[in-house]
């Protein structure tokens, strides 16, 4: 089986490869074809994977081309991990929105916005070759913002893209852990959209444990979402927010702290890459290892600023070892094995949340099988919820509709729409700022 990974120069393409060296299953990946548009990183990347399969038996072969269709053709099942626009990119995103003194996080936000107007054409240029050159295959998509870039896709491949992240996965596994259950045996009760969900429930042999956990103020607050949002809070609540709605329920704390870093998220990240490019392409140099090093950095200080201004100190040491790459190991096992399975997933709604058309990408708990992912049938969401996951996704369609016609106007539109943007003059002047930065923008008229 043939895959295909999009932005296979990205420094988690290793994940990926470590998952599908333990799988040694009757339809396995026995093909990789990494694409970038940097041949260095490429090089790079490749020299990781070389040393992770001179520790295996029966590695899948790994070829690398900057040629996009080349890449495509008789591909089964194409992972999409691109970065338009660089960490440069990222960084500029977040510079130009703390300027504003509004939020500039890669997915949230002005800086969510900005990065999926520069992704959206890109991404959708991608579906419509994959549907001319590769019409069987399935699409998994972690390019961010993942949900609308999903639906954005979406448009053109229909239900064959599905959107993975891997929040929901480590939030569902801290939860299920601190309550003593198995993760794996344990229903999730996950809903909203990417970057933008709740649970609101875990299930495990029937019995929903979570009404345990928010009546136990000391086991609730020893753990990453307990630290991050505060025990009062999720037991006002009734549920545990996926952490990245600490940016809207602490905006002002978290644009403070953005502005005081000494860094931003992506200046750091954008400087540690470029060290370890240079470092693995260094002759001589233990290309693993230095891998290996680097990610433990980077998982190390992840949300920190998050943490800092909740007082959450460090992360956990189980919560190193990130998990997207097990979801879409779990995604692909599904689909080409009919190995039924549960995941949570980045689908379009169907009828699953009344209060949002069909089309709308949600992130929400599936059945996958031979056929795809299905999206099993939630409770609606309280009034609070509703309401940040209607404006939010108003917000990706306005970014959808700018991104398709070109329209300056509509840009505007979408990031005054953003509950984080508090004017629509800071949503004039942050179009103007990243048109600017972006030459990936130019198309806005």
């Amino acid at each position: 089986m043939k895959l295909t990974i999009l932005g296979g120069g990205g420094f988690r393409v290793p994940l990926v490869y470590g998952a599908l060296l333990g799988d040694r299953g009757e339809g396995r990946v026995t093909e990789v074809v990494l694409h970038d548009l940097d041949a260095g990183r490429l090089t790079a990347v490749t020299r990781v994977l070389a040393e992770q399969a001179s520790q295996a038996e029966d590695a899948p072969v790994v070829t690398a081309t900057t040629d996009l269709d080349e890449a495509l053709r008789g591909a089964d099942f194409i992972f999409s991990a691109i970065r338009v626009g660089g960490l440069e990119g990222r960084a500029n995103d977040e510079r130009v929105a703390l300027a504003e003194g509004v939020l500039g996080q890669e997915t949230v936000g002005a800086g969510g916005i900005a990065y999926g107007l520069r992704t959206v054409p890109v991404a959708v240029d991608i579906a419509q070759r994959v549907a001319r050159l590769a019409p069987d295959a399935w699409v998994i998509n972690f390019t961010n913002p993942a949900g609308l870039v999903t639906e954005a896709m979406s448009r053109h491949l229909g239900d064959r893209v599905i959107g993975i992240c891997d929040s929901p996965v480590g939030l569902g596994r801290r939860i299920a852990r601190v309550l003593g259950a198995n993760p794996r045996e344990a229903w999730i009760d996950y809903v909203g959209l990417n970057h933008l969900g709740w649970v609101r429930g875990l299930r495990v042999a029937g019995r929903d444990e979570l009404p345990r956990l928010l009546a136990d103020p000391e086991l609730l607050g020893s753990f990453e979402e307990g630290k991050l949002f505060g025990v009062d809070w999720l037991q006002s609540l009734g549920a545990i927010p996926n952490e990245y709605l600490h940016y809207y329920y602490f905006n002002r704390e978290a644009v403070r702290a953005y502005q005081q870093a000494e860094k931003t998220r992506g200046a750091f990240l954008h400087d540690q890459q470029a060290r370890f490019y240079d470092e693995v392409g260094a002759v001589g140099a233990k290309a693993l290892d230095v891998w290996d090093r680097t990610r433990a950095e980077r998982e190390a200080t992840y949300m920190s600023e998050n943490r800092e201004t909740a007082g959450a100190g460090e992360r956990d040491a189980d919560d190193l070892s990130g998990g997207y790459e097990k979801v879409a190991l779990a995604l692909m096992r599904a689909i080409a094995r009919d190995e039924r399975t549960t995941l949570i997933l980045n689908v379009r709604n169907q009828s699953t949340l009344s209060v949002l058309d069909n089309d709308a990408v949600i992130e929400v708990p599936c059945l996958v099988d031979a056929n795809g992912a299905h999206p099993v049938t939630v409770a609606p969401l309280p009034d609070h919820a509703t309401g940040l996951v209607c404006a939010v996704k108003a917000v990706e369609r306005e970014v959808l509709a700018a991104a398709e016609s070109g329209s300056r106007t509509t840009a505007v539109k979408a990031f005054a729409l953003h509950p984080l943007v508090d004017s629509v003059n800071v949503a004039r002047r942050l179009v103007e700022g990243y048109r600017e930065v972006h030459p990936g923008l130019a198309y806005l008229k």
